[in-house]
């Protein structure tokens, strides 16, 4: 659960990046990259501002969403990230010395 929500937001927050570069903003960012003739013929301007407009609203509201629930689901002591010092070591064998033996 904890990796799918790491990945989900992640990709929202790209996802975000990527369409709020897409607006067109004052220096018109990189809102050229839709081409003239195509881009045109497809979406208005004002269309393509509001389709951008609600990608944008959706895609923020998702990275608020998943904020809290990253928030929420670290919030409990168990799910607390544990330091692989304090995990018991993988070799438990009493026969094997953990330090060599001068003279063997």
């Amino acid at each position: 659960m904890e990796t799918v929500l790491l990945v989900l937001h992640l990709l929202i927050a790209i996802f975000l990046v990527g369409i709020i570069l897409l607006q067109n903003s004052s220096g018109n960012a990189l809102s050229g990259l839709g081409g003239g003739t195509s881009a045109s013929s497809f979406l208005s301007a004002r269309g393509k501002g509001n389709l951008l407009t609600k990608i944008t609203t959706v895609l923020a509201v998702a990275f608020f969403v998943s904020s809290i629930s990253l928030s929420i689901y670290y919030r409990n002591p168990e799910h607390k990230a544990k330091s692989i010092l304090e995990q018991p070591s993988a070799t438990t064998d009493s026969s094997v010395p953990l330090v060599p033996v001068a003279g063997e």
